[in-house]
């Protein structure tokens, strides 16, 4: 029986990540280099340190470059996409289809609470979250399963009892890890990648009612 979901945050519920690929891929072509998907997608859904572009990209040019003109001008054209950015499709009714079927919900995601919190915030979607664990809770971030862990455990609900719903493989993977009924749902740049174990795919929330992804869930068991 499903008694919880559980969203990641970036490129799930508002899709920062295609914003700061391109972002970085500018700064990339503006040096005359170039930043693939194969590289950046390692570093998606995960701690930030992972990968360092500033300094991968010294070395893709074998000679070093003015990195805080270089920040500026990303930060810039990070900001000027995020502008023009709303809520993925079919967000706001997954969240109004699990309280209405009187389903815990729940947040996980690698990025800190500061960020995940202000733009809920901004999006009118805060009120939806019984319970948020960000990177500032936890010592391992995803693919490690210590952010859904702590989430579940604060819902008070077992691994099989819950859905998390994911965009990029480390995400599902810490997912899976974990135990849970993992679902995920690419965006334009995680759709290039190649994930792991998962139980369902979604081009988008607003394809498939949340019941209905509930259902042939459990049609698998």
């Amino acid at each position: 029986m499903i008694r919880a979901v559980v969203f990641d945050f970036d490129g799930l519920i508002l899709d920062t990540e295609s914003a700061e690929f391109e972002s970085f891929q500018a700064m990339y072509l503006q040096h005359g280099a170039e930043l693939t998907i194969e590289v950046w997608g390692a570093c998606i859904g995960t701690a930030p340190g992972v990968f360092d572009p500033y300094e991968d990209l010294e070395r893709c040019l074998g000679r070093p470059y003015d990195r805080e003109a270089a920040r500026m001008q990303r930060r810039s054209y990070y900001a000027d996409r995020m502008a023009q950015a709303d809520i993925r499709p079919g967000v706001r009714s997954y969240l109004e289809e699990a309280r209405r079927l009187g389903l815990s919900i729940g947040l996980a995601s690698s990025s800190t609470r500061d960020w995940v919190t202000g733009y809920l915030d901004q999006y009118g979607l805060l009120s939806y979250f019984e319970v948020i664990r960000t990177r500032d809770d936890v010592r391992q971030v995803k693919p490690d399963p210590e952010l859904y862990v702590q989430t579940l455990d604060a819902l008070g609900v077992a691994p099989g009892e819950a859905i998390a719903f994911e965009d990029s493989p480390n995400g599902a993977k810490a997912a899976w890890t974990a135990g849970m009924n993992c679902v995920i749902v690419p965006n334009a740049v995680t759709g290039l990648l190649s994930f792991g174990p998962h139980h369902f795919r979604l081009n988008s929330m607003a394809d498939t009612p949340l019941a209905e992804v509930i259902r042939k869930l459990q049609e698998q068991f």
